[in-house]
């Protein structure tokens, strides 16, 4: 109310369906004691986040695949939209969680499942029977 906006415009803002702009943030800021240009300067941040989401990533976050999963091939080098059932197959067989996670994300789950269906033999079997 100290602000002299409608509580909807503020939820609306809260829940991200609406933009913070410039002018009700210097509104806010000044209420709050915050330094000038600080809910600004969120709302650019929380709009290059979403913008970047939208975006087709071109690799997946190699930060999350250790480097010897891939020991026969230099991990920077690898096409991963045309080499992405050999990717697929070597992170389920050999991967751990979080490296799997990362492969879904990056594929999609719908991709990944595809692949793995296709695979005749599970890994680690011995004469039909799994080890």
């Amino acid at each position: 109310m100290a602000i002299q906006e409608h509580p909807q415009t503020l939820n609306a803002i809260i829940r991200g369906e609406r933009k913070l702009n410039t002018a009700l943030a210097l509104k806010i800021e000044e209420k709050l004691g915050l330094e000038e240009g600080t809910l600004a300067i969120l709302q650019t941040y929380y709009d290059i986040r979403k913008e970047k989401e939208k975006r087709p990533s071109i690799t997946p976050d190699l930060s999350l695949l250790r480097k010897p999963l891939f020991w026969d091939t230099d991990i920077n080098r690898i096409d991963w939209q045309k080499q992405y059932k050999a990717v697929i197959r070597r992170v389920f067989e050999r991967g751990n969680e979080t490296e799997k996670n990362e492969i879904r994300r990056f594929y999609g789950a719908k991709k990944v499942n595809a692949v793995l269906k296709s695979i005749t033999r599970k890994p680690y079997t011995v004469s039909g029977r799994e080890s």
